[in-house]
């Protein structure tokens, strides 16, 4: 396709794949499908970037069904790109975090579970610095809108407020969790909160606490 040069190469070969299927099969793939042949474990990292193509103007996506993803075609206009395009930063995508139980870590480092980086409009992320994503696992949060699968777009700092969704380092445990966080002063502890009534807090020393970032945003899975 034309104008695909404000594309990352991740997009570009999701573009080919989807062009290349149909043209075989008659119809389009599934997200399952495209993540596969681009080599993209995570189907809401597919997902984010349909969301992305989508709104650039290259396809048109019928979301009630599985394999509603149509190409907008070349005759509109070399044009394209340029009317469609939005400004956009690029964020690492650094692994996964749990919203439940905390899923251990070696050596305090966020696990790589795909090599990818996510580009966000500038108006959700105006400021890079220290902003990274990290893939939700589990349901923990979801009163908070966040739910398994969904991606968090985070803020690295070492401190946060009560009330703070954060990413809480464990030290003990060797593990990594998100959750809001709460300094009981009376009881000299930290309370890890979740959003799930079906869920208990998560009670810590602070010596045993590493914050490591703040959530600033949310993509939620389609």
């Amino acid at each position: 396709m034309k104008g695909t040069s404000t594309l990352s190469t991740r997009q570009r070969r999701i573009l080919a794949v989807i062009r290349d299927f149909t043209a075989e099969y008659g119809y389009p793939p599934t997200i399952r499908q495209i993540g596969e042949a681009v080599g993209i474990s995570s189907t809401s990292v597919v997902s984010y970037n349909l969301t992305v193509l989508q709104r650039k103007g290259y396809l048109t996506r019928d979301r009630d069904v599985s394999r509603g993803l149509r190409l907008v075609e070349d005759q509109e206009g070399d044009d394209l790109a340029e009317r469609t395009e939005v400004t956009a930063v690029a964020v690492p995508l650094l692994g996964a975090i749990a919203a439940g139980e905390p899923i251990p870590i070696p050596d305090g480092d966020f696990a790589q579970i795909d090599a990818d980086t996510l580009n966000l409009p500038t108006d959700l992320v105006p400021d890079t610095e220290g902003v990274y994503a990290l893939e939700v696992r589990g349901t923990s949060m979801i009163d908070a809108l966040i739910n398994d699968g969904d991606i968090v777009i985070m803020r690295h700092q070492e401190t946060a407020e009560n009330g703070d969704m954060v990413a809480a380092w464990l030290k003990d445990e060797k593990a990594t969790t998100l959750k809001r966080v709460y300094w009981e002063r009376e009881r000299s502890l930290v309370r890890l909160q979740p959003a799930n009534p079906l869920m208990d807090s998560i009670y810590v020393h602070p010596d045993d606490l590493e914050i490591q970032g703040k959530v600033i945003g949310v993509i939620r899975r389609l």
